[in-house]
């Protein structure tokens, strides 16, 4: 054993003798006794786990209960994870802060399955640290134990950032690929040994998917592997110079995930496969990027999402951007032949409406600032050795089981829509966009108690015959076909978005309401909450990501009518992902363009004419001071159908092309977009 390694398991050996003394100790006073005990009986737990390949489907299933039955909506009430429990409980004082203590705890499931020692131990000392103190006559103070967590972050962010940058880009982490390319996908069992959470759904997508004929499996990964490559083609970007891809789905997708890297394979490219972050200092609020299981619960993820604020001041944001650079600069060579991620998302899972706790930590506005500053930041060194004129990526989305009785008539559904023939919608797109041309704003009119009011403008093309506004999209990174876009003049955009109920990130929102004055957000609510500051700060928080405003990224018109008639026959519309919302009518995304960090790279339509709105007022920026050029989110707000009066082109002349009228698209020669409409009788 290598000496280093020989002192990480002295460490942690030292560490299990602590952690078995305190189950036997009885020197904390209640109620404070409680929460240690229990939270080193599960590290001692962890720590006695036996995760060999050995036991029976049952006996994996029964184990993975334990683990994660704390934290599961049934026995929330009554666990330290829930901080509302946790401060009723322990006090207002140390409730909240001991809740995020045992939240990052819970994050050694994971490590145990990799076997991260080092990780597991730093945790093991944290926790005894802070043990140590409550075992003093005076209870410590709520400064007392933050300051104790934050040096503990700051210190070991050498640790935690670098491995998350280097498992972004170095192909022998292995854990997962391994799991997917050299397990019996016929033995589920296999879901057991990422570590995850498992539930019904995920044996039952396994299941689903080991009964497909191989036929429809390759035809999944093609589309989905083909949608990557062809990102290369039509951005002009030379994928022969890159030798990873970054793979990221939800366990129980793995034998179209095996079929899809056997494709990137034969591309030169090698499989990066890592988890969704387990430690706050990786994490982004409640969002998971990465390979994931079963979430337990939205709520705890919700209550926990920006439990950052225990820690984040300036000193640390440096810190953290320091260890980010350093560890760039390791692995440089990994990251430049870097070519992006190729995504596999779900939907149909039950609807969430988070409930909005006082004891969950919040951002300060001076901490907002912050951590606006940070992402900024991390983008500008990410891009720098992985830039972004040289990366693409794709996205696909599928249902999962719990969508409903009909899962496998919809999943066929779906996988038809996915790979919709992309010629004929190129077609009918390119006459939309010859006509979106002409204009130099368009206009979109909500219907009924959709009270969207909103004009957009158009760049001026100064040479129509070789230039277009609107990038002609079918099925390549953004899976399935059916939209046309651009990048909105900001000045002159002004107006009111509404959309009665729409799902953004995983979250509801009902009754969704948005004004822009010149490109920007002015005012934004909605109806989740009763009140008006809650309804703004959930808005603020998870659309525009702590930013005081947000410009217009993104005009597009949706021409998947196919999708939306299945959404409708099956009743789903309310579950799918943005990433088919999106097709289905008219959507304004908020934060950055489509072609951030790639604003440079020329693009053309299959047409031949080069796509010359990949810029606004504010990515233009990026001449002249870049911290202000770039906001790191892109957020898709989709109007449906049966909520839109009218969409039409404003031309120089004043003249009007209507394009949409009452839900059915009125130009000639997109007639066929209604077929699928007028089928199932949706307009």
């Amino acid at each position: 054993m290598p000496r280093e390694d020989s002192i990480i398991q002295e460490r942690y050996d030292l560490t299990i003798e602590r952690i078995a003394s305190i189950l036997q100790e009885h020197t904390v006073s209640e109620p404070f006794g409680d929460y240690f005990a229990k939270t080193a009986s599960f590290l001692f737990m962890l720590h006695q786990a036996d995760i060999r390949w050995e036991r029976s489907l049952e006996e994996w299933q029964e184990w993975n209960r334990q683990l994660y039955e704390d934290i599961l909506p049934e026995n929330y009430g009554s666990s330290y994870g829930n901080p509302a429990y946790a401060v009723e409980q322990l006090g207002e004082v140390h409730g909240r802060i001991l809740s995020f203590l045992y939240t990052e705890l819970r994050g050694i499931i994971v490590y145990k399955y990799e076997g991260r020692l080092e990780d597991i131990t730093v945790l093991h000392e944290l926790f005894i640290e802070i043990y140590n103190c409550f075992e003093e006559e005076e209870l410590p103070s709520y400064r007392e134990i933050q300051q104790i967590i934050y040096w503990h972050i700051s210190d070991y962010s050498d640790l935690t950032v670098s491995r998350r940058i280097r498992e972004a880009v170095d192909p022998s982490l292995d854990f997962a690929a391994k799991i997917v390319l050299e397990e019996d996908l016929t033995d589920l069992r296999y879901l057991y040994k990422y570590g995850e959470y498992i539930t019904q759904n995920e044996l039952r997508m396994a299941e689903h998917l080991n009964s497909l004929p191989q036929e429809t499996i390759k035809r999944m990964a093609d589309t989905y592997t083909e949608g990557y490559r062809m990102g290369f083609v039509l951005g002009n970007k030379d994928l022969s110079k890159k030798k990873t891809v970054n793979i990221r789905y939800a366990v129980g997708f793995e034998r179209m995930i095996r079929a899809a890297v056997e494709n990137f394979y034969k591309m030169g490219l090698k499989p990066v496969i890592y988890r969704s972050a387990a430690a706050s200092v990786n994490r982004r609020g409640q969002s998971r990027v990465g390979y994931f299981g079963a979430i337990p619960n939205k709520q705890y993820d919700y209550d926990h999402r920006a439990d950052a604020a225990v820690y984040l001041d300036k000193p640390f944001v440096e810190r953290k951007l320091g260890v980010m650079r350093a560890a760039y600069e390791e692995y440089k060579e990994l990251a430049y032949v870097h070519a992006g991620p190729a995504c596999v998302e779900t939907f149909g899972e039950a609807p969430f409406i988070p409930e909005n706790k006082p004891e969950s930590y919040r951002f300060s506005e001076k901490q907002q600032q912050l951590q606006v500053s940070l992402d900024n930041e991390s983008a500008r060194i990410t891009n720098r050795y992985i830039k972004g004129e040289e990366r693409s990526f794709t996205i696909i989305a599928f249902p999962v089981p719990e969508i409903g009785s009909d899962f496998s008539e919809i999943f066929d559904e779906i996988v038809k829509i996915n790979t919709l023939d992309y010629s004929l919608y190129r077609r009918i797109q390119q006459t939309l966009i010859d006509t979106l041309d002409k204009g130099k704003a368009v206009h979109i009119l909500g219907c009924g108690e959709n009270h969207t009011d909103l004009t957009v403008q158009l760049h001026k093309l100064e040479h129509p015959s070789k230039e277009t506004n609107f990038e002609n999209c079918v099925a390549d990174v953004n899976i399935p076909v059916g939209e046309v876009f651009t990048s909105p003049v900001l000045k002159g955009t002004e107006g009111v978005l509404e959309v009665g109920r729409v799902y953004l990130n995983e979250l509801c929102y009902e009754n969704f309401h948005m004004e822009f004055k010149d490109g920007m957000v002015t005012e934004y609510t909605c109806g989740n909450f009763e009140s008006e500051e809650e309804n703004r700060r959930y808005i603020r928080e998870n659309v525009l990501h702590h930013h005081d405003t947000l410009p217009m990224g993104e005009f597009a018109i949706g021409t998947n009518t196919t999708a939306y008639a299945a959404a409708r026959k099956y009743d789903i519309a309310g579950c799918l992902p943005i990433l088919i919302a999106e097709k289905m009518g008219p959507h304004f995304a908020v934060g950055d363009t489509c072609y951030s960090w790639a604003e440079d790279t020329a693009v053309y339509n299959p047409d031949g004419k080069e796509i010359i709105a990949r810029d606004n007022e504010i990515s233009i920026l990026r001449k002249t001071d870049i911290g202000k050029a770039y906001l790191g989110c892109h957020t898709d707000i989709t109007i449906p159908y049966e909520e839109l009066g009218k969409i039409e082109v404003i031309c120089s002349d004043g003249t009007r092309i209507p394009v949409i009228e009452n839900g059915r698209f009125v130009l000639e020669g997109t007639e066929e977009l209604n077929v699928p409409l007028e089928r199932e009788g949706v307009v």
